[in-house]
């Protein structure tokens, strides 16, 4: 086998061992909406409780991504995953066991969510950037990006059959197992993007950034906030959608299963909108493109207002909705490292992820406590149209072009 052969088949090594971490972990999070109803039913805690133990998981996973990050570009991006994978099964495993709020947020919140965080796309995007090269860092973070929409694809179903055979806690468990099967990811994406800077600057004769200088460069960076904050929409949206489209189906009068296929749908689609977000980011310009996926969101959420509310409704919005549910991550994840670049990416990329969350936990939290006091999702679903059209707006002043190093230096 000649140089060019291994290099080929090393690429899609890492390709399959951060899609394949992404798609488990992200799938059984994705996933967890859908034994709401029961641990309500197990608990009698209530929606409102209850989503705010899955709301406090959503920002937890957000505040672990920046210091999962930094950690991972120092001392390397297998041992994070690992912990993390290892989290995100102890955290499953428990939750059927937890009868309080407190151990709900502990279950879900801290230790499965915070799991999820340590092996979740802060850091395999970056060893993805970091392991690839520059011109198929594009697409090949679209193909990650699609494994965690497969993962969700394949999950909902398997959680549904699972829980028609075993009941809702043994189903919950046994994709405590599963998640399991990313630990070997663990080995292939070992290493860390702040070597390879180190050694890039030894070459060049410049001093890398420290984490303070690069945290500081990035804050004062228009452009990084402005993206920042379209991404907190971003996670508003997936969250209520993760969290409620399985309540958004009983409340239009859907048999429970359609919650399953939709979530199934979304993920299904999401590979399709993963993919070729990924090809279009190397052809259209990146901000343009995440404007376009937040305008969509908002026309098809109003159209769906509209629309009565049947089965093939109800699938077809799904579909929409996961064409764009996770295709702002490769574009934003590019422009993180068009203006940066691969050093400290894992950490910069995180603190756009925490900002998403932020916006992930009021989605979640907001879609249950709307819920318990109107008995229905239509402000949630009015607010969601407002923060899409302003995320739509709000990515067009975004500059692209990549910062001068005189200028990062000077941070």
């Amino acid at each position: 086998m000649n140089e060019t052969s291994l290099r080929r088949h090393a690429l899609w090594l890492v390709l399959l061992a951060a899609a394949g971490a992404f798609a488990l972990t992200m799938g059984v999070r994705q996933t967890m909406g859908l034994f709401l109803s029961a641990l309500n039913t197990s608990t009698a805690l209530g929606i409102g409780s209850i989503s705010l133990a899955f709301a406090f998981g959503q920002l937890w996973w957000g505040l672990t991504q920046p210091f999962a990050g930094a950690v991972a570009d120092r001392i390397g991006t297998g041992r994070v995953v690992f912990i993390g994978v290892l989290l995100v099964a102890v955290g499953t495993l428990i939750t059927p066991l937890m009868t309080s709020t407190a151990g709900l947020i502990f279950a879900i919140g801290v230790l499965a969510a915070g799991g999820a965080g340590m092996a979740g796309p802060s850091v395999l995007m970056a060893a993805t950037t970091r392991l690839v090269p520059a011109d198929k860092r594009g697409l090949a973070t679209g193909l990650v990006n699609a494994g965690g929409s497969f993962g969700q694809f394949a999950m909902a179903p398997i959680a549904v059959g699972l829980t028609a055979a075993v009941g809702w806690a043994g189903a919950m468990q046994w994709l405590g197992v599963l998640v399991l099967l990313a630990l070997p990811a663990a080995w292939v994406l070992k290493g860390n993007s702040n070597a390879m800077a180190a050694a890039s600057a030894a070459a060049s004769g410049t001093k890398p950034l420290s984490a303070r200088q690069a945290i500081g460069q990035a804050l004062a960076t228009p452009s990084f906030r402005y993206l920042s904050l379209g991404f907190l929409v971003c996670g508003f949206h997936v969250a209520f959608l993760a969290t409620h489209l399985p309540g958004v189906v009983a409340a239009c009068g859907l048999p429970a299963e359609v919650g399953g296929w939709a979530l199934a749908m979304i993920g299904l689609f999401n590979i399709v909108g993963s993919l070729a977000m990924g090809w279009a980011v190397g052809r259209w310009r990146m901000k343009s493109l995440l404007s376009l996926v937040y305008a969509t969101r908002a026309i098809a959420v109003l159209v769906f207002l509209l629309a009565p509310k049947t089965t093939l409704v109800m699938l077809v919005f799904a579909a929409v909705m996961g064409v764009t549910f996770l295709s702002t991550v490769p574009p934003t994840a590019g422009l993180v490292a068009k203006m940066f670049g691969p050093a400290n990416m894992a950490m910069l990329f995180g603190i756009v992820m925490l900002a998403h969350q932020i916006g992930g936990f009021l989605g979640a939290y907001l879609g249950g406590y709307v819920f318990q006091a109107t008995g229905n999702y239509d402000i949630v679903w009015y607010i969601d149209i407002a923060l899409a059209a302003g995320a739509a707006l709000v990515h067009l002043p975004i500059r692209e072009a990549r910062l001068a190093r005189s200028k990062l230096a000077a941070a």
